[in-house]
């Protein structure tokens, strides 16, 4: 492309879409550094319980997210880092609740698997494969019955596409006409199983089609086409009122969870991870940014260093964040 074609590019992008354009590059180079400092602070111990990472996945909570409205909320499965960075939860206090400091976002009693942000219309994150199909339906249907005009978003992974749960649900959205959209982030191998080996129709959109409601399957590792995929998808269920099914095609470069966190295990090969890092969504918009003379290669530099100065405070933060209290256990306990 030529430095005339990307000039005449760039004139044509409002002020609000540069500005867009250079958040959504902000938060996925945020949950990028943000997400390698969890896997070497788990090392450290200084991270307890499971974790799993949004790295590689980046481009479809944030290309969703995007196109949210306050009167949103968002549920997801136990990769749920990413999502309350994309809603813009406080890093300092994401960090500190993995690392079960009472200035955590649940004053450390969550752990990495179940976050929760009422401010930032985040309404948990689920270890239980599936079980936040449930919940989001719930959260949908709540919203219509209220009418708040608000819409749910439901990440989980394709390992629960086989859930019982998820079909009920599905059939019940379908019925009731809800205002959610399902959004599986179908990375390939669930915990470690192939596709191919657990869904008899690998096409997973295509498996949920039957439910009576629309389903498509969009390209997850591009965060430009998947918000231009929520756009459409949002606009449709708020103005149709009736769910949306989408199948987020995308790659985790890391394992499954900590006991495989770096080594990919024998379910695939490391040929086949460097070829996915071809198509990383920074990358991708990384030079979409630069050869459309968006902006500088300058300051898209500025950007990754000052996402780097957020990880390193909120790491300060959380070390230096005292433990919860005894008395803490005998907080937040309902009892009948």
């Amino acid at each position: 492309m030529s430095a005339k074609t990307r000039t005449k590019k760039a004139a044509t992008i409002s002020k609000e879409e540069r500005e867009e354009l250079l958040e959504m590059y902000r938060q996925m180079v945020l949950i990028r550094h943000f997400e390698q400092h969890c896997d070497k602070a788990y090392r450290q111990d200084k991270i307890g319980g499971y974790l799993h990472l949004y790295i590689g996945e980046e481009a479809v909570a944030v290309g969703f997210i995007s196109q949210l409205q306050p009167q949103d909320r968002v549920l997801g499965h136990y990769r749920d880092h990413g999502y309350v960075l994309a809603l813009g939860s406080d890093p300092r206090k994401v960090m500190a609740e993995l690392y079960g400091k009472v200035t955590g976002l649940c004053r450390g009693k969550s752990g990495s698997m179940h976050f929760y942000d009422k401010a930032h219309n985040f309404l948990g994150g689920y270890a239980i494969v599936g079980g936040v199909i449930g919940i989001a339906t719930g959260v949908a249907f709540a919203q219509k019955y209220e009418n708040t005009g608000g819409i749910t978003l439901c990440f989980f992974g394709d390992g629960a596409m086989n859930a019982g749960l998820l079909h009920e649900c599905l059939n019940m959205a379908g019925l009731w006409k809800l205002p959610v959209v399902y959004i599986v982030e179908n990375n390939k191998y669930a915990m470690g199983t192939p596709v191919e080996l657990h869904s008899a129709v690998t096409n997973l959109a295509h498996r949920a089609s039957v439910y009576g409601f629309p389903s498509v399957q969009i390209d997850g590792m591009d965060v430009l086409k998947v918000r231009e995929a929520a756009r459409e998808i949002i606009a449709h269920v708020r103005t149709h009122q009736e769910p949306y099914f989408v199948e987020a095609i995308t790659y985790r470069y890391v394992g499954h969870g900590a006991a495989d966190i770096t080594d990919p295990g024998s379910y695939r090969t490391r040929e086949e991870i460097e070829e996915w890092r071809k198509r990383d969504p920074i990358a991708t918009l990384h030079r979409y940014l630069i050869e459309n003379g968006i902006c500088t290669k300058e300051e898209l530099e500025a950007i990754d260093q000052q996402a780097q100065r957020v990880v390193e405070e909120a790491a300060r933060f959380a070390d230096e964040s005292p433990d919860p209290p005894l008395e803490e256990l005998w907080q937040h306990v309902f009892m009948d």
